[in-house]
């Protein structure tokens, strides 16, 4: 596996890290919108969206009009690639099984 995989799993092992890149599918979004959404305070909030930066799962942005505001959003990249890993393994156990499968019904 590549580190960028083994990042993107990493960050979406937490469940509130999951809940922010469901939220994110819908468009991007304020930090305090996502925080409040999920109800944590805005030091976890940071927290959380700081690893899922780092992990690449998304970017963000500041508006013109206020330059103190984050917008979040979600990158494509990393859950192309980790889609990519799932369905190369899910094709992999699914010949194994067939396979298996094969092998039982030719035995007598």
């Amino acid at each position: 596996m590549s580190p960028s995989l083994d990042r993107t799993l990493s960050a979406l092992a937490d469940p509130y890290r999951r809940q922010v890149v469901e939220l994110l599918r819908q468009g991007p979004r304020p930090a305090g919108e996502l925080a409040r959404a999920l109800g944590l305070s805005a030091p976890a909030m940071s927290r959380h969206l700081k690893t899922l930066r780092e992990s690449g799962l998304v970017e963000d942005s500041h508006p013109g009009f206020d330059a103190r505001v984050r917008i979040y959003a979600l990158r494509h990249e990393p859950m192309s690639e980790l889609m990519t890993w799932l369905q190369e393994s899910e094709a992999l156990w699914s010949d194994q099984l067939q396979a298996f499968k094969a092998h039982l019904e030719s035995e007598p």
